[in-house]
């Protein structure tokens, strides 16, 4: 069966795919929080996904392209959930985005640190994270003796958020 679509536009073909409230969301997580199974994007969730819309969201996002769904060989019931090359492609966007939401949006400190440094790094950053992910997602060899970008985010984000949670006491 062939998709209709409102127009051919390139902005609203990428909003037919990934202009609702959820799927920019499981790809945020899979990309920076590094969460791969359904039970760790269900319970990690900041905004508080339903697992019925997780489930959805799943579904179509591997159906679209931008992730795969594997067996997971360490459990006969779970599924690995990975970046492919288009979402992978998807990492400026969201540093725009997050740019963008810091200067005009009241954002909360932890949550902002990733977009600080994206955009701070810029595009190297952006291309030193996206192949990290193709390492991570697609099993393409990292360049060696390149720093892991995910590494640099994640450990940013727990210190802002240990510092905020240690001014709170």
């Amino acid at each position: 069966m062939e998709e209709t679509h409102r127009s051919g536009c390139p902005i609203n073909l990428t909003l037919e795919i990934l202009g609702d409230r959820w799927s920019l969301i499981v790809i945020r997580d899979v990309m920076f929080g590094n969460r791969r199974h359904f039970r760790e994007l269900l319970q990690n969730s900041e905004e508080g996904i339903a697992s019925n819309i997780l489930a959805d969201r799943l579904k179509k996002l591997v159906e679209k392209g931008l992730l795969t769904r594997a067996d997971d060989p360490s459990h006969k019931q779970k599924a690995i959930y990975s970046l492919t090359e288009m979402s992978i492609e998807l990492v400026p966007l969201f540093a725009e985005m997050g740019a963008w939401g810091r200067r005009h949006l009241a954002v909360s400190e932890d949550l902002a640190i990733r977009a600080e440094l994206l955009e701070a790094g810029g595009r190297p950053l952006w291309r030193d994270f996206m192949d990290e992910l193709r390492f991570l997602h697609l099993g393409v060899p990292m360049p060696e003796g390149m720093p892991s970008a995910l590494s640099r985010l994640t450990e940013a984000y727990l210190a802002t958020k240990a510092r905020m949670e240690a001014a709170e006491e």
